[in-house]
């Protein structure tokens, strides 16, 4: 058995903004991951995936992302930028540890991974992400469906689905950006219980980021109670535009499916060859539930990434933990070092209750 300051669970873009927050701090982290490198998700993004904000708002703390600030930077450069800056950390980073549970011992933690490794610590930090376990809601029909479902998280490219009749559900931006290049090749409808909210890429000449970050609002607690319930899209004109043009269609959510047919809204019916869910992914936290961290749904019980349920456990990296960059590159030092501070805040008061 090995001992850390504290472990971080995640070695993606959360883990490793938490290691340098971490070591900054003067604390001997360890970060374990079950992949085999850096990149946490972002190697299996789809192939055309295109970061919303500029590369001067798209660094991890300590390390601006390299280029034209003004870019918009493809995802192969993330998954280089999030190598290069796990190489230039000097912390104990273990790759393809996959963590199998948490226990709760003597006033800290033991972290239990699948191939038999321990490592004690008075801290952890969950950075595995809110983007791990695809969220499959439920639909009238959806179990019976004759189709192909598929989920926005295994798609890659369109090649596969050249020619064919596919329905994408969900209206962020990755389902307006999956189905505009699918239609390229196949017939596509993208399908939504709310109409498409557009958010303009460029305002006044500047990148929406640039007004977030002016007005403060993207790291303002204010931030995910002003974007609650909305579905925004940030678009340069292209993407309106193709919807406008039918390239895809958008429609109201189906009522139903009912065997290999889509029933619309309209009570018109319709043969889908592919149903592809963009409706979001959910954190997997599951090492963690022998503790007292999880809801029912098995949800974490924090405050603004702060366990609410088990002393000296955080979380970092979850969509609008604090605001609406958390879960972002540009928002996840700055959690970091929130929670980080509360942790040691914490114990510190314990040792004196004590």
């Amino acid at each position: 058995m090995s001992f850390a300051d504290v472990v971080v669970i995640g070695g993606g873009q959360a883990g490793l903004a938490t290691a340098h927050t971490a070591l900054r701090q003067g604390w001997t982290p360890v970060v374990l991951d079950a992949s085999t490198g850096p990149g946490g998700s972002w190697p299996r993004y789809y192939d055309s995936l295109t970061l919303f904000s500029p590369a001067r708002f798209s660094a991890l703390p300590g390390m601006p992302f390299p280029g034209d600030p003004d870019r918009y930077p493809v995802r192969d450069e993330v998954v280089a930028y999030l190598s290069r800056y796990a190489q230039g950390l000097d912390a104990d980073l273990r790759w393809g540890q996959r963590v199998e549970r948490v226990e709760r011992r003597d006033g800290g933690f033991v972290v239990y991974t699948v191939d038999g490794t321990l490592v004690e610590s008075r801290m952890v930090v969950a950075a595995s992400g809110g983007f791990s376990r695809p969220y499959r809601p439920v639909l009238p029909g959806l179990e019976s469906f004759t189709g192909t479902v598929s989920h926005s998280a295994e798609y890659r490219n369109p090649t596969s689905f050249a020619g064919a009749r596919v329905v994408v559900v969900g209206g962020g931006n990755s389902a307006v950006q999956i189905a505009v290049e699918l239609a390229e090749t196949a017939r596509v409808s993208i399908t939504t219980r709310r109409p498409l909210r557009w958010q303009s890429q460029r305002i006044l000449g500047r990148d929406f980021h640039w007004w977030l970050t002016r007005t403060r609002l993207d790291t303002a607690a204010l931030g995910p109670r002003l974007f609650k319930g909305t579905q925004p899209v940030l678009d340069d004109g292209r993407y309106r535009a193709a919807v406008r043009a039918g390239r895809p269609d958008h429609r109201p959510l189906f009522t139903r499916l009912d065997g290999d047919r889509v029933v619309w809204a309209d009570g018109s019916r319709e043969r889908v060859d592919v149903l592809i869910l963009a409706t979001g992914l959910r954190p997997e936290l599951a090492y963690l539930q022998d503790t007292s961290a999880l809801n029912d749904s098995g949800a974490p019980l924090h405050q603004g990434g702060v366990s609410t349920t088990v002393p000296g456990l955080g979380y970092v990296g979850l969509e609008r933990q604090r605001s609406f960059a958390s879960a972002t590159l540009r928002g996840v030092g700055r959690d970091a070092g929130y929670v980080l501070k509360a942790l040691a805040s914490r114990a510190a008061r314990a040792r004196v209750d004590r």
